[in-house]
């Protein structure tokens, strides 16, 4: 057996939400990369656009449609326009996500202080969006008897984390067992339900503050590796959990952190 097929996703369809940049752009890429036709979903249709066009370039199969995960009904419009156009969905990364605020080590950020309409709307994002997004794609996987859908978690869900505001540790606290939950629950059909938990990334969340280099080396101090990770550092394990590969991976919720979660 050549091992490399398995990480072959040629004529699979897939949707990657938040892939007009940073982590969920490097996720579509590599699946793209693979043979997969990806549908570059983004709020900033635009910027989603720019990403498709240039994915093409490449010599990828890409499209872009804007999608606001946070509106109702939203995600199922989405694989709705998807499915109706090539009549299948394959893998999903529900990726799309936002930052919360200030940490609690700022007096912004204190339990106190915790902003309530900031609150409702990165758990709007971060948990309610990744649900509805999931709930979507299980509709079509189920009828093709295969699926690979990948969350976008963070250390910040898996443990407590000083870094990161109340809004944000909460949501992706509940997403990692969401998944777990999923997983449990689709398996039964041929659908493989995991999460890739990132640790410091450069990327655009929290405004872009994360290519700074003073919030860099404020980040890289708290990895045993001593830096911070470029998106393409998570490209392997994106492919990995969207292909044949990943065949007996359920439920799973993956660190990439540099050894974050080993300190």
């Amino acid at each position: 057996m050549d091992f490399r097929d398995r990480f072959d996703v040629t004529g699979r369809v897939a949707i990657v939400t938040g892939a007009a940049s940073g982590l969920g752009l490097a996720m579509a890429n590599a699946v793209a990369s693979a043979g997969a036709h990806v549908v570059f979903a983004d709020l900033d249709g635009d910027g989603a656009e720019l990403a498709a066009a240039a994915a093409r370039d490449t010599g990828f199969s890409a499209e872009a449609m804007r999608c606001d995960v946070s509106e109702q009904g939203a995600a199922d419009g989405l694989v709705a326009a998807v499915t109706g156009r090539h009549g299948r969905l394959d893998i999903v990364f529900a990726n799309a996500g936002v930052t919360g605020g200030p940490s609690y080590m700022t007096d912004a950020g204190a339990i106190g202080a915790v902003d309530m309409a900031l609150w409702h709307r990165v758990l709007g994002i971060n948990l309610t969006g990744v649900f509805e997004t999931i709930r979507a794609a299980a509709e079509p996987m189920k009828q093709g008897g295969w699926g690979r859908i990948v969350v976008t978690v963070s250390t910040a869900g898996l443990r407590g984390d000083a870094m990161v505001g109340y809004p944000y540790a909460a949501s992706k606290g509940a997403v990692a067992n969401l998944v777990r939950q999923a997983a449990i629950d689709l398996c039964r059909y041929g659908i493989n339900v995991n999460g890739i938990a990132p640790g410091p990334f450069v990327t655009n969340i929290a405004n872009g503050r994360a290519k700074l280099p003073e919030t860099q080396k404020m980040f890289a101090e708290t990895v045993p590796m001593g830096r911070v990770a470029q998106p393409e550092e998570l490209s392997g394990l994106a492919l990995l959990l969207a292909s044949d590969a990943s065949s007996f991976i359920n439920g799973a919720v993956i660190p990439v952190d540099g050894g974050v979660m080993a300190w």
